[in-house]
């Protein structure tokens, strides 16, 4: 079989070493400069440098974590962000350590009492019908107010009570003195970055790599081109050529600076929860390893969200009711009219996909298409 993969981040790639793995030909086309994708790192004065934000692995899936471990030896990096609010510093997720510091409440009873005491103030729905809603349910107000509202506002380019109320549910909420982020039991950052992982899944010599490739400047060719199948990894409403109208998603902008100093923040993820900070969090890319690369070297990068149009690059789908249906017109579409066309990983299959979550979507592919 011949294989089309368009997109050499972790879901075509994963792909493209399984398929290859097999005996099958493949063709992997990335229209940018270099491959991986999204978790692009590149080495800057001995940091590896996330080119496209902060990437920590993180799975509860034993056999996920293993097959990830085949292509890099990870460290134990754990992921524990902090937040600046106006200058105020406290942990997260939040925990007992962020309680304390807003309230002064030493033990998880006088910590659940306070925020008890401010959401009965509120007069709040049982069933909370936007994101403000449900935050208020979850935290009360002084944790609304001073690390969700302006954050999240700012992520997604709309205000809390006008975002659905499940996009809230992803945060992490406990009453232990407990910084760490994740609940997954393993986490880690591959030692020497995310592209050497990337580079030995594409190591064959039954795969091909053409880099600078964009998909649609050859679109006709590649549908013509006696391809058995396509695995494609872009937008799959762009691949139809928006023709049942766009679908939305968040972008971002980067602004990466070198710094002459050996730590500049003393923590790989800082998030600015202010609604006047204009960029959502400042990462420090060094502490990723530990304090690796040159002394009094550092390197930060500001995120700032950013609406997406058809000249960014598209990072977050917004999967509201208006974007699921008509996704599911682009997937019926593609039923009918791009049978040998597989659509992929996040922009593909237009939802939020973890690192490890897109590993297991990829195998799950290679067990469907490879199960005769």
């Amino acid at each position: 079989m011949k294989y089309l993969v368009v997109g050499s981040g972790l879901f075509g790639s994963t792909f493209a070493y399984e398929a290859a793995k097999r005996g099958h030909n493949v063709t992997v086309i990335e229209k940018k400069s270099h491959i991986g994708g999204n978790i692009y790192t590149k080495n800057i004065d001995g940091i590896n440098v996330h080119m496209y934000g902060a990437h920590i692995f993180h799975t509860s899936m034993k056999n996920i974590w293993d097959y990830v471990n085949q292509f890099a030896e990870f460290n134990n990096y754990i992921n524990s962000p902090i937040a600046n609010y106006n200058g105020e510093i406290y942990n997260l997720p939040f925990n007992m350590n962020t309680f304390n510091k807003l309230w002064g409440v030493k033990t998880p009873k006088e910590a659940q009492n306070k925020i008890d005491e401010q959401r009965k103030s509120l007069n709040l729905p049982t069933t909370p019908t936007n994101l403000e809603e449900q935050a208020l349910s979850l935290a009360g107000t002084d944790i609304y107010n001073k690390l969700i509202k302006g954050y999240t506002e700012k992520q997604w380019g709309r205000k809390a009570s006008e975002l659905p109320s499940f996009i809230i549910r992803r945060l992490p909420f406990r009453f232990t003195y407990n910084n760490n982020y994740f609940n997954d039991p393993y986490q880690g950052i591959p030692i020497g970055g995310y592209t050497q992982i990337i580079e030995k899944m594409l190591k064959s010599d039954l795969i091909s790599v053409e880099l600078n490739t964009d998909f649609f400047d050859y679109k006709d060719k590649y549908l013509n081109s006696g391809y058995d199948k396509i695995i494609f990894t872009g937008m799959i409403d762009q691949f139809f050529n928006y023709k049942l109208g766009e679908l939305e998603y968040r972008s971002l902008r980067f602004e990466t600076e070198e710094m002459d100093v050996d730590n500049y923040q003393g923590n790989a993820v800082v998030n600015y929860t202010d609604s006047k900070t204009p960029y959502t969090r400042v990462i420090e890319h060094k502490h990723f390893e530990f304090g690796s690369g040159e002394d009094n070297k550092t390197i930060v990068t500001r995120e700032y969200p950013q609406n997406w149009d058809r000249t960014k690059e598209p990072y977050y789908p917004i999967n509201n009711k208006k974007n699921r249906e008509l996704y599911k017109k682009y997937v019926n579409l593609a039923n009918s009219e791009a049978k040998n066309v597989i659509f992929g990983g996040r922009l593909g299959q237009y939802r939020y996909y973890n690192m490890d979550q897109t590993i297991m979507a990829a195998l799950n592919l290679v067990s469907h298409e490879f199960s005769n």
